[in-house]
């Protein structure tokens, strides 16, 4: 099998494999309900609604302890 005359650079050897590394943006959809950005096939947080229909009560924030 025959060998390769010249080394390959370091830089050379990180573009081809940078090729593959790239990230792709999350898919998000609105919320039919309340208008919430949210990802496919899950609970909306803000509302709780799912395929139309509230399936979950939000979580409401803790109030902080008040200063005297």
């Amino acid at each position: 099998m025959p060998q390769p005359k010249k080394k390959h650079s370091n830089c050379r050897q990180g573009k081809r494999r940078a090729s593959n590394f790239t990230l792709s943006a999350v898919n998000t959809k609105k919320c039919p309900e309340c208008g919430a950005l949210t990802l496919p096939h899950h609970l909306c947080p803000a509302c709780g609604a799912y395929k139309g229909r509230i399936v979950k009560k939000p979580k409401e924030k803790k109030k902080g302890k008040e200063k005297a």
